[in-house]
């Protein structure tokens, strides 16, 4: 590598590290004054990094910042990214709606499941789990549109919030997971704090019965704040860390 090329490449990487120095500072700003307007701790939130279609690069310069909490929707990008991140201490999330077929190479990497939302996916995500030696964390991803059909594998996934303790049952029922709490995405069209405050009802709910499920992944850029009013100790946020992500990428 010549020097010239050499130079430039640091420039763009230091380039890149304030822009997302900037955008976690932004963020954590956004936090705080949700966490305010509801006499809540920002140190309550934590924040999972979605990094989908990002490369380990901007990984890395998140950990550098002191973001601990990776997710990615795809298990291919996520595989492939956890391995290459191996050296840091980081927790990787598995945000997106899981196939059975991939719960083998989910169960090498993940920390944490935030979809679970079947039976068949607890056992086979169990199943996998012990093969490896690992225990996963799971969360009930609830489906909060009373209007969707809840099928196999949704648009959205998630289990009805009538059936979110059956299943929570389940899973603490079976070796090698364990049962962190809920997972919900807001559907399209309806005021997210009133989403939200349905999520926080079944929440309770099953931590009435699961004290160690106290965590609820709730919100995302652009409704996080909603979320946070309603409860939700961790967000999922990729575009205001990252910026946009390019219109023809899924």
């Amino acid at each position: 590598m010549s020097d010239m090329k050499r130079v430039t490449e640091n420039a763009g990487e230091t380039a890149r590290t304030e822009r997302i120095a900037a955008n976690l500072a932004e963020l954590r700003s956004r936090i705080s004054a949700a966490c305010e307007r509801h006499a809540r701790s920002p140190d309550d939130v934590t924040i999972v990094a979605v990094t989908k279609t990002y490369p380990a690069s901007d990984v890395r310069i998140l950990a550098g910042l002191g973001i601990g909490d990776v997710g990615e929707n795809r298990d291919q990008e996520a595989a492939g990214k956890a391995a290459e991140c191996g050296d840091l201490p980081l927790r990787w999330h598995f945000v997106g709606q899981l196939q059975t077929n991939k719960a083998r190479s989910v169960a090498r990497y993940a920390d944490v499941v935030h979809s679970v939302d079947r039976t068949r996916l607890v056992r086979t995500l169990g199943s996998r789990v012990r093969t490896e030696n690992r225990e996963i964390g799971c969360l009930v991803q609830v489906n909060l549109d009373p209007d969707s059909e809840v099928g196999e594998l949704g648009t959205r996934g998630g289990v009805d919030p009538r059936d979110a303790m059956g299943l929570a049952d389940e899973i603490v029922a079976e070796p090698g997971l364990s049962l962190g709490g809920v997972m919900a995405v807001a559907p399209r069209g309806e005021d997210p704090g009133a989403s939200f405050a349905r999520l926080r009802s079944t929440a309770a709910a099953i931590r009435e019965r699961y004290p160690q499920a106290t965590v609820v992944s709730a919100g995302m850029t652009g409704d996080m704040e909603a979320a946070i009013g309603q409860g939700a100790t961790h967000i999922r946020v990729g575009t205001a860390l990252l910026g946009a992500r390019d219109a023809n990428v899924g």
